[in-house]
């Protein structure tokens, strides 16, 4: 009944659509929660209720994933992410504070389309993954990540243009954007920007979301990566752009 109160109920069935499309993708793919779910977020909350309602469900989602991803993925790059995610997302969380909300919502889907159209480009990384470059994508996530709730682009586009295992890309992934739930759900709490409606709408999101990353990890086949890119990229164009002010 509080979340009736709170929020229109057509609102918490394309909040909760989102939910439950977002871990589906996020499954089988490691990646892609927030740019399904914000977009269509935005349209009903405000930024910082959005990115608190994100964070609530995201951190207990993919937490049945973590074993898996720590035998699969690479730790020590990992903490290196997590280092650079520490140092920029207070910054992005502090701009985040001084824009309107329509233009948190043009930014979520604009970098949504931007990263989009980066890896549908083909844009391949062969070099090696030296600790700097690693520590800086952390910190790059990090800023976008306090400022669009989009921590993942950066080192998405680092990992799945690289020629490291398809295993081990989702597993990189999966790990650095807990750390990132992590920080940003401290970060809200310091700048005062948790409040208990969005906590509660979050903790009722658990349930279509968990449920949405359960089929998707079953879904997953290595091998077909292909096939799951292609899906994931549909998605990801569909929420961003329904997420877009213009169409209001």
């Amino acid at each position: 009944m509080a979340l009736l109160e709170a929020y229109a109920p057509d609102a918490l069935i394309w909040i909760g659509a989102a939910a439950l499309v977002a871990g589906l993708v996020r499954g089988f793919s490691g990646f892609g929660t927030a740019m399904i779910f914000l977009p269509v977020a935005g349209q009903h909350l405000s930024p910082f209720a959005a990115l608190t309602a994100m964070v609530v469900m995201d951190l207990v989602g993919p937490l049945v994933m973590v074993p898996r991803a720590l035998k699969a993925g690479q730790p020590a790059d990992v903490l290196r992410l997590g280092l650079g995610l520490a140092l920029a997302m207070p910054l992005g969380v502090w701009v985040l504070t001084l824009v309107e909300p329509d233009v948190f919502r043009y930014g979520v889907s604009l970098f949504a389309l931007g990263l989009l159209a980066v890896l549908m480009a083909g844009l391949r990384y062969t070099g090696p993954l030296t600790p700097p470059m690693v520590v800086g994508t952390g910190a790059l996530g990090g800023a976008l990540g306090g400022s669009v709730g989009l921590p993942g682009p950066p080192v998405i586009l680092l990992y799945m243009a690289s020629p490291l295992p398809a295993a081990a890309i989702r597993a990189n992934i999966t790990l650095y954007l807990i750390l990132a739930d992590l920080a940003l759900l401290a970060l809200l709490w310091g700048f005062g920007q948790l409040v208990a409606p969005a906590l509660a709408l979050g903790a009722a999101l658990i349930v279509p979301y968990v449920a949405g990353n359960l089929i998707g990890s079953w879904l997953f086949v290595p091998g077909r990566e292909g096939t799951y890119r292609a899906v994931a990229y549909a998605i990801i164009a569909a929420s961003a752009l329904s997420g877009l002010p213009v169409w209001d």
